[in-house]
């Protein structure tokens, strides 16, 4: 008696093969979109809570922490800084800071024109980086700062961008806020600055570790000079009407 013929093994294991492999697909496929939702909604948190709340220690001031042994920092609110600061850091780092999104895009033009040897990061972009995000250059930081800058434009007032990157930024080793910074180097409150005073802190920036506004190098005398002058014509054209 002649036996029936033997079933195919390729009929009868590729299916039942197929169907795990697509749920496993499904699976990564949701727990991917759950996780960047969830770190979208985490962000999305943040971004409001500081709008009204001061922003904790971050990574950097974290790292600086334990490299040096410790933090001088002093929140001080917008109103208790001198006026000059705020132009002077404008004037230094962002002067059109009251007239663009989040990104000076004549800056970015400007900057990938000369191939890239110049800086276009607006001061709500620094803002972003030392609050939510981290130091160094990599892709992933980048395209996290383009997504969060807009995000605080539009939910923090521009005197906000601007209150927490003078309270943020870093003004010597270990020395982090305008008020830490002012007490460091000229011995008085933030609100005392004067106008050569707040023109010396903020001609360190970017470059703190190398330059100091107590004992400016002709570099930073030059550059104290030029934010002076800088930061009177952003007060008589307007362009502090944001923070004023």
């Amino acid at each position: 008696m002649a036996s029936s013929p033997r079933k195919s093994r390729k009929g009868t294991d590729a299916a039942p093969l197929l169907v795990p492999a697509r749920a496993l697909r499904r699976r990564v496929l949701r727990w991917a979109v759950r996780g960047v939702l969830g770190v979208a909604g985490f962000f999305a948190v943040l971004v409001l809570l500081f709008s009204f709340l001061n922003p904790p220690v971050n990574i950097y001031q974290l790292q600086e922490s334990a490299r040096v042994g410790g933090l001088q920092r002093d929140w001080v609110a917008f109103d208790n800084i001198a006026p000059v600061m705020g132009r002077s850091a404008v004037a230094a780092e962002d002067a059109n800071f009251c007239l663009h999104w989040g990104f000076d895009m004549n800056a970015i033009r400007a900057a990938v024109a000369e191939g890239g040897s110049r800086g276009a990061s607006t001061i709500s972009q620094q803002v972003v980086k030392n609050v939510f995000l981290w130091h160094g250059r990599s892709w992933l930081r980048k395209a996290m700062e383009g997504v969060l800058t807009p995000a605080v434009e539009l939910i923090w007032s521009k005197e906000r961008i601007l209150e927490v990157y003078l309270n943020v930024a870093e003004f010597d080793e270990g020395v982090f806020g305008v008020q830490a910074a002012a007490e460091h180097y000229f011995g008085v409150d933030a609100r005392s600055l004067s106008a050569l005073q707040a023109a010396r802190l903020a001609a360190i920036l970017p470059d703190p570790k190398a330059r100091s506004a107590s004992n400016p190098s002709n570099f930073v005398r030059n550059r104290t000079r030029s934010i002076m002058a800088g930061a009177e014509t952003i007060a008589a054209d307007g362009r502090d009407g944001c923070f004023r």
